[in-house]
């Protein structure tokens, strides 16, 4: 790739995994009961439901990390917490008035693992005892290696639970100490073989470029070693740097600290070589899987989405999220709770759901919703239905023209495909499509860079 690209192309851009994205939800006319409408229309045309269980709690605070988290090494914040996860799921089941289907569940953090595993096992039995399972649920967890047990991996596969994703980030120890997340390979290979031994038919590994401190032999030392245990799937994504956002967790270290963009590159094709080599196969953006797992499959069958936990085997099913700071998505609306987990409790103990901003989807919003989510995760989207079709579109293709121009996509008679070339820059691309933004521009920075 060309530096006269990376330069070109390397601007502050959404990951996209929704439209419209969080900066832009139109919070001034969204309510509470407009987006428990918009979950009871989607609810009544699918009764099939993903729930995304946000567990904020870490003992330790990760300097590279963007998530909403609490560190604290007390417990007792376990059983509490539970129990409000449980009063939220009760008051969305009298919402939606009858036994909803579970098809996705997903514990993320924060550390799921900060949890003992007869909490979890407690707390999902609850869960799962008031909903329908369904045959092809696919469930999946967050595990740190240095805290994940055997006894977490049982609990959990006893339950069905066959997927799980490990943060890797990055095997050197200087990256490492300055990321604060200190966990040697021999960890990570302990968790992920006792994870194979349980049952678990999918283990992914989350490594990351960009990281403070890092170069390219940083990335052919973690992928080598990676290979040893050869994961399910691959999460190789850019490191975020949004410290204006995350306070003070990201400023563990100086700008000059980080990898340039044209280093970062580099570290990507190197990585992304390696991995091909090996047997991945890159998914979507950031992505890459054997051909042996069920996210590979959903890519041969069309069948991949991206929403608020990334990307997903599970078609277009509303995604419930509960917890501090969860987001829900109806496909027709979005919703957020309240961000720390002491609103978030006093809004439990009112007997409410504890949304306090979300965004209900125009039909121009859903038509360019549809675009995007084909661009991210079929590298290719057509307009050729007129149901595709959206008014602003000749200015859309004009702003993509460049793009052409630099070998990125081409475009069909109805539509555009992204090409090779442009696969590092799909982020730029959907950007193209994102009306929110091209009507208002920020005058700050709302987001990482896309390089």
């Amino acid at each position: 790739m060309s530096n006269s690209l990376i330069r070109k192309y390397n601007v502050p851009g959404p990951r996209y995994t929704s439209y419209p994205t969080v900066p832009y939800w139109d919070e001034q006319s969204f309510s509470p009961t407009a987006w428990q409408q918009s979950l009871l229309r989607s609810f009544k045309e699918n009764k099939n439901i993903s729930l995304y269980l946000h567990l904020p709690f870490c003992e330790s605070l990760c300097t590279f990390c963007g998530c909403n988290k609490r560190i604290t090494k007390k417990h007792e914040v376990e059983s509490p917490y539970i129990e409000n996860l449980l009063k939220e799921w009760d008051m969305y089941l009298d919402l939606l008035g009858e036994r909803p289907v579970i098809r996705e569940v997903h514990l993320g953090g924060g550390t799921p693992t900060f949890f003992a595993p007869e909490n979890l096992k407690r707390l999902l039995n609850k869960l799962f005892s008031k909903a329908d399972k369904h045959p092809d649920a696919e469930l999946s967890f967050e595990g740190h290696p240095n805290n994940t047990t055997k006894e977490h991996l049982e609990g959990l596969a006893e339950l069905g639970f066959k997927r799980v994703s490990y943060g890797v980030q990055d095997y050197n120890e200087k990256v490492q100490k300055a990321i604060h997340r200190i966990q040697p390979f021999a960890n990570v290979e302990r968790a992920t073989v006792q994870a194979r031994e349980t049952g678990f038919d999918s283990v992914g590994h989350d490594i990351i470029f960009g990281l403070p401190f890092q170069n390219k032999e940083h990335i052919i030392e973690t992928i080598e070693k990676t290979k040893l245990l050869m994961p399910d799937r691959i999460a190789f994504y850019s490191y975020a740097h949004v410290p204006w956002i995350k306070g003070n967790g990201q400023r563990g270290f100086k700008e000059a600290d980080l990898p340039t963009a044209n280093e970062k590159r580099e570290m990507y094709e190197t990585g992304k070589q390696m991995l091909e080599a090996a047997g991945y196969v890159e998914i979507g953006m950031d992505h890459f899987a054997l051909k042996t797992d069920s996210l590979y499959k959903a890519v041969e069958k069309k069948e991949l989405h991206r929403n608020f936990m990334g990307y997903t085997t599970s078609s277009r099913t509303s995604m419930i999220g509960l917890g501090v700071s969860a987001i829900s998505d109806s496909w027709y609306g979005f919703a957020q709770n309240d961000k720390t987990v002491e609103a978030y409790e006093a809004r439990i103990a009112q007997g409410v759901i504890p949304v306090v901003k979300g965004h209900i989807l125009s039909e121009e919003d859903l038509i360019i919703r549809k675009h995007i989510l084909n661009i991210m995760c079929n590298l290719e989207t057509s307009w050729e239905a007129s149901e595709n079709y959206f008014k602003e579109l000749p200015e859309v293709l004009i702003n993509l023209k460049e793009m052409e121009e630099d070998g990125l996509l081409t475009f069909l008679e109805n539509g555009l495909k992204v090409l090779e070339k442009g696969r590092p820059f799909v982020r730029n691309i959907c950007m193209a499509f994102d009306l929110k933004m091209q009507a208002q521009k920020p005058d700050t920075q709302l987001f990482s860079m896309t390089v």
